[in-house]
């Protein structure tokens, strides 16, 4: 008896999986690189401090390079998507373990750390399977969702678990306590995720292992040699190094902004008004450009839209600037400003997904993801660490004004891309 082959996707069952999917990859990233700063300053850790030892924790990021050729090698992409998610909500539990313990700051990092290789690593599979389930114009399609679900699992840690944790932290009294139940609930959506996705993730016949298992050593250095072959490689690493620039020191620092006192230079933001500006008004504008992204792209090509939306990520940050000098009281002003970015951000940032699978399109379309991430990750990563001893040596007007300035180079690396004009658009029917 033969079985029948397993039909390719289509968008309609693609959209069973890929918002899921890429929510629960945003979500750890997030709780790692930003909403650990939220729970470190409400901790009362400094914001030097806070940027050094959490810019750090993107090193997996940075890394998983070196290991993206293992998850194309060994094992199915779909198996270490689910393993790595039931990783991540034990992770997930053990922070929320860490919290009332007299060494919470050490131990908590530690298994921050940890929790950032795992979704490093989960970053990798779900690329790659992501590359594997779609025909290309689904692909580009889809690219608005994902980086809407993104971003929309970037809102939910920084606005409503924040929120979450304000409220919490009015019922008990307790910081430490509000934080420990944000991390078990935390811990409980990822085990749900976990077990979602064994049941709803498609099996596309291209997701096999690639290891051949007769020069595995060979086979490995092959893909970092392919990649470092591709053409005006100078060029493409260093937009993905400097695309990100200003964004990786301005989000740095933008959580201890909203919370430091008005005295300090900052707005004076509760933690629950943290995730109110966040959560409500900003989940909206970033929905919005999200979805915009991929569709105008999908319509015209990445060529056509990529001084707009370079634009659209880098202008934004005026209206931090704004607020730093203004210091507005109204609630409304400031979610407006940070509307602004979010809606620039969600726009714009899809011109730096699609120009990287262009950049990883071939026969290592996973590994050459990962790595095209890892130099992303390292874009972030280097600026951030200086950016809280930048902040309190200038404060925090000067300091946007800084970022500003760094926004430039990104502008002169564009002019040096090469793409296809029709790269991104979506084939007529």
């Amino acid at each position: 008896m033969t079985t029948a082959p397993v039909p390719p996707p289509t968008a309609r069952s693609a959209w069973t999986w890929i918002p899921s999917l890429y929510f629960a990859q945003g979500i750890p990233y997030v709780v790692v690189m930003t909403l650990s700063t939220v729970l470190y300053k409400n901790l009362r850790i400094s914001n030097t401090d806070i940027a050094l030892y959490t810019s750090w924790l993107y090193l997996p990021w940075v890394i998983k390079p070196l290991w993206s050729p293992l998850v194309d090698m060994f094992g199915r992409k779909r198996t270490w998507i689910v393993t790595l998610q039931f990783a991540i909500g034990l992770a997930f539990a053990l922070v929320a373990l860490t919290l009332p313990g007299p060494r919470f700051f050490q131990l908590s990092l530690a298994v921050f750390w940890l929790m950032a290789f795992s979704s490093a690593t989960h970053d990798i599979a779900a690329d790659g399977f992501y590359l594997l389930a779609l025909k290309p114009g689904q692909q580009a399609a889809f690219v608005g969702v994902r980086s809407t679900f993104y971003r929309l699992a970037t809102l939910t840690a920084q606005g409503g678990l924040v929120y979450l944790a304000g409220r919490w932290q009015d019922a008990t009294g307790s910081v430490v306590q509000a934080w420990t139940y944000v991390f078990g609930l935390l811990a409980a959506i990822f085990l749900a995720a976990g077990t979602y996705h064994l049941l709803a993730l498609p099996r596309p016949e291209s997701d096999r292992p690639t290891a051949s298992g007769q020069n595995l050593a060979r086979e490995f250095f092959d893909v970092f040699a392919v990649f470092l072959r591709k053409p005006d490689i100078l060029t493409i690493l260093s937009f993905l190094l400097l695309y990100r620039l200003a964004e990786s020191q301005a989000l740095k620092l933008l959580s201890p902004f909203l919370l430091d006192s008005r005295a300090a230079g900052g707005l004076g933001l509760t933690t629950q008004q943290v995730g109110i500006v966040y959560g409500t008004v900003g989940i909206i504008a970033l929905t919005i450009g999200g979805l915009l992204g991929g569709w105008v792209i999908s319509l015209h090509g990445l060529k056509r839209w990529l001084w707009p939306m370079i634009l659209a990520t880098h202008v934004p940050i005026v209206a931090f600037l704004l607020l730093a000098i203004y210091q507005p009281t109204s609630l409304w002003v400031v979610g407006l400003a940070l509307a602004t970015e979010q809606f620039g951000y969600g726009f714009g940032f899809t011109a730096y997904m699609l120009y990287m699978m262009l950049v990883a399109d071939g026969p290592h379309k996973t590994a050459h993801y990962a790595i095209c991430t890892g130099f992303m990750a390292l874009g972030m990563m280097l600026p951030g660490m200086g950016a809280g001893w930048i902040q309190d040596q200038v404060g925090y007007v000067k300091f946007f004004l800084w970022v500003l300035v760094c926004t430039v180079p990104s502008f002169i690396v564009i002019t040096r891309l090469k793409i296809d004009p029709a790269f991104g658009r979506k084939s007529p029917r």
